[in-house]
């Protein structure tokens, strides 16, 4: 059976520090986690050990066709739009989570994104 997993895409032009992206990483975790609780992909996602990939995404372009894919793909994609309270202005998106779902339907449009 295939593999579950989480990918976070976390854009690249806002310039955010480590910190702030390890937060924006933890609220799209957190937000498909929630969302996704009680469905299969959830359960299979827990019992496979919560697997997430974090990949970097050049702009507001690239995650926005990225999100598009995973819709066309019927996976779940949970958008993170920040507060605007430290580094980045607010209403900005600093991140996507698509999934969790199997590793199958998120590898042909995320494979050759590079990790962060």
């Amino acid at each position: 059976m295939d593999d579950v997993k989480l990918v976070i895409a976390v854009r690249r032009d806002l310039k955010m520090s480590c910190g702030k992206i390890a937060v924006q990483v933890a609220h799209a975790s957190v937000a498909a986690a929630l969302s996704a609780q009680g469905t299969e992909e959830f359960l299979r996602w827990m019992d496979g050990g919560q697997k997430k990939i974090v990949v970097k995404v050049s702009d507001l372009t690239e995650l926005k066709k990225l999100e598009g894919e995973a819709r066309a793909n019927k996976i779940a994609v949970h958008e993170i739009s920040d507060m605007g309270l430290t580094e980045v202005p607010a209403g900005s998106i600093t991140c996507a989570a698509l999934g969790p779902a199997s590793s199958s339907n998120l590898d042909p449009f995320t494979r050759n994104l590079k990790l962060l």
